[in-house]
């Protein structure tokens, strides 16, 4: 009997030891055909033009990072997703800038909802420390005076840092940690201003503020709010370039430091921008707690040139269509004469990195993609002394990488 179960057990074992063994060869198969096919689409996309040969052949210079997700839908217009990546790699560091404005306006969103307002209320910050400044006043309003929606449509159209800090002291910092955890973005920071003076821990320390009716009487006022963590950086310390110029104008020769700044990966940006477009595809546990009718709010100026803005408005020669829009049209100041190509997107520029993350329709050709990409163009390696190739590397690979990818959509159709 004895010899009899040892035997089964030998064979169990042996069979168990099988089935791993055929589980990593299929594992590695499947992996192994995933490369392949990044490798078919990007070779030849980026084989097209002399800018993309340039950034893609020495990639590691350029921190050069890229998602392109092929979007396809059924007879009932559900879509379904296909990936590629080409050195995407959360490891990979780069300084988000303002890609951060996107989760802030989503959560700005859910947040009025949560309490009970509309995102145009009256909201007037306060001050509580020398650090923060109080704000009754916005000129780019119909009204004058600042909302939340007036806020998202400053940031949306032109990428406005004044109006991200009014929106990232509206939410406080454990707000938009503990919300996007709850996402499932566990490693995203957002830990600062764009603009005034804080330093240290009075970036977490964030304004008081007030919403009004129509008749300037106070409804709802929220206290100032100090973050109860520290949030670090997920990535440990972070330093960048060999040099760098600090605020007394002054070279500093050693990497400077983000270690004690917002970051967020590229896959989180095309996360939440995917989830925003087809939030209504998702289960219901998955999707952005908004109206919905914020959220169109939201993709309508993600998508719109800053000339299409009455309040606020934009001269035209400062901020001409493709001041945000780096794919496809990044590279030129002409205003865009195809209407039948839309964008909507955010992007990021700061330090010598460049990012854009976009999803990218034609209706009349049957087309729509997403994809997002940042690229890092800093020859000298001194941060912070104004001399990135932005002009010369950085937007031209980008609007022909848009263009590559936009010609291989029409292509595959």
């Amino acid at each position: 009997m004895y010899i009899c179960v040892t035997s089964i057990l030998l064979k169990i074992n042996h069979a168990i030891f099988v089935y791993r063994a055929f589980l990593g060869i299929a594992m590695l198969l499947i992996m192994q055909v995933a490369l392949c096919q990044n490798a078919f689409v990007f070779d030849s996309i980026l084989a097209k033009k002399p800018i993309l040969k340039t950034v893609s052949a020495d990639f590691k210079k350029y921190r050069l990072q890229i998602i392109y997700t092929q979007i396809t839908r059924d007879a009932q217009g559900v879509p379904s997703f296909k990936d590629y990546t080409y050195h995407v790699d959360s490891s990979n560091y780069f300084y988000c800038a303002s890609l951060v404005k996107l989760p802030c306006s989503i959560l700005a969103l859910e947040k009025t909802k949560q309490l009970k307002i509309y995102s145009n209320t009256i909201m007037f910050t306060d001050s509580a420390n020398a650090c923060q400044h109080p704000v009754k006043k916005d000129t780019t309003a119909l009204n004058g005076y600042p909302s939340v929606a007036q806020y998202i449509k400053r940031m949306a159209l032109v990428s406005d840092n004044v109006a991200y800090g009014r929106i990232y002291e509206f939410l406080g910092v454990d707000y938009i940690h503990q919300r996007l955890s709850d996402l499932g973005y566990k490693n995203i920071r957002i830990v600062h201003r764009f603009d005034g003076g804080c330093k240290g821990t009075e970036h977490t320390t964030t304004n008081p503020i007030t919403f009004y009716d129509s008749n300037l009487r106070p409804f709802i006022k929220l206290n100032q709010q100090s973050s109860s963590a520290h949030y670090i950086h997920p990535l440990g310390e972070v330093l960048v370039g060999k040099a760098y110029i600090n605020a007394q104008n002054k070279r500093v020769n050693q990497p400077k430091d983000f270690t004690a700044m917002n970051y967020m990966s590229l896959q989180n940006t095309h996360s939440l921008l995917r989830r925003l477009i087809f939030n209504n595809y998702l289960p219901v546990e998955q999707r952005f707690d908004m109206i919905d009718d914020d959220r169109l709010f939201l993709i309508k100026y993600l998508t719109m040139y800053p000339r299409e803005s009455s309040h606020p408005t934009y001269p035209a020669n400062v901020y001409f269509d493709s001041y945000k829009k780096y794919f496809i049209y990044g590279d030129t100041k002409k205003t865009i004469a195809n209407n039948d190509i839309t964008i909507t997107n955010i992007v990021g520029q700061s330090y010598g990195f460049m990012a854009d993350c976009a999803y990218i329709q034609n209706k009349k050709e049957h087309i729509e993609f997403m994809l997002s990409a940042v690229i890092y163009t800093n020859e000298d390696e001194i941060i912070n002394d104004g001399k990135y190739e932005y002009n010369t590397i950085a937007l031209p690979f980008l609007a022909e990488l848009g263009r590559q990818i936009y010609n291989y959509e029409l292509k595959k159709k």
